[in-house]
C-alpha cells in the first residue's frame, strides 16, 4: 500500500512549551498557536486554534451471542437538542478513562454503574478520534460478551454525576433497524454496531 502521510508531529512547531487555558469547567478549552509544514514546501503562517481537552473515553457494546441480543443505554445528551426532536439517545455504555491505561477495567466499571451489568470476555474493536479539528479526545471501543438471560434491566447511573440512565435489551435485528432509520446516530454506537454486523460470523474465535 502506498505511503500517504509524509509528515509527523515533528513537522508541527508551537510558539510555547505549554498551551494557554482559556476555560476550565465541566470542559476544558486550551489555545494552541502553531506552524506546520506545507505540502508544497515551506512553513505555514502561525495558526490559532481553541481545542477541547476532555481526555479519552471508553465505550462498550454488550452482546449475548447465544440470544443474539445487545444492551444499549438511554440518557439525555443536551448537545443533541439542536438537531433532534428528542435528546434522549440510545448509546453504548461509555465513560471517560480519566488517565487510566487499563481500558478494560474502565469498561467493566462503567457497565456496572450504567447498567448494573457484569461483563465476561472483552474484545477490542477499534479506536477513533471523535473530532480532531476541535478536540484531542480518542474513543476506544470494546465488544463485551454478556449473559442477558436473567437480566432485569432498570434505571442506573451515578447520582453525583447527574446520570439518569435506562437500560434496554433488544435483538440484534432490532438494533440494526434502529441504526438504519437513524434513530441511533451517535458515532460510538454506530461504529460499534457496524463492526458487530461485519464480524458476527467470527465471534466464536474472538470472544
Amino acid at each position: 500500500m502506498k505511503e500517504i502521510n509524509q509528515y509527523t508531529r515533528h513537522d508541527v512547531t508551537f510558539n510555547s512549551a505549554t498551551h494557554d487555558v482559556l476555560y476550565d469547567g465541566f470542559l476544558k478549552i486550551e489555545e494552541y498557536i502553531f506552524e506546520h509544514a506545507l505540502f508544497d514546501g515551506g512553513v505555514s503562517k502561525p495558526i490559532r486554534r481553541e481545542i477541547l481537552e476532555r481526555g479519552h473515553a471508553v465505550a462498550v457494546l454488550p452482546y449475548d451471542p447465544r440470544r443474539d441480543e445487545i444492551l444499549l443505554i438511554e440518557q439525555i445528551r443536551i448537545g443533541a437538542l439542536a438537531t433532534k426532536e428528542s435528546p434522549w439517545l440510545l448509546e453504548c455504555i461509555a465513560g471517560m478513562a480519566e488517565g487510566s491505561t487499563d481500558l478494560e477495567a474502565v469498561a467493566r466499571k462503567e457497565a456496572q454503574e450504567e447498567a448494573g451489568l457484569k461483563l465476561n470476555n472483552l474484545h477490542y474493536m477499534r479506536s477513533y478520534l471523535s473530532s480532531p479539528g476541535g478536540t484531542t479526545e480518542r474513543l476506544y471501543l470494546y465488544l463485551a460478551e454478556v449473559d442477558l438471560n436473567d437480566y432485569q434491566g432498570g434505571t442506573f447511573g451515578v447520582e453525583s454525576e447527574g446520570e439518569d440512565i435506562k437500560a434496554h435489551v433488544m435483538s440484534f435485528d432490532e438494533a440494526m433497524s434502529r441504526l438504519e432509520s437513524e434513530e441511533i446516530d451517535n458515532a460510538a454506537t454506530v461504529i460499534s454496531l457496524q463492526w458487530l454486523a461485519l464480524n458476527k460470523s467470527k465471534l466464536a474465535t474472538l470472544l
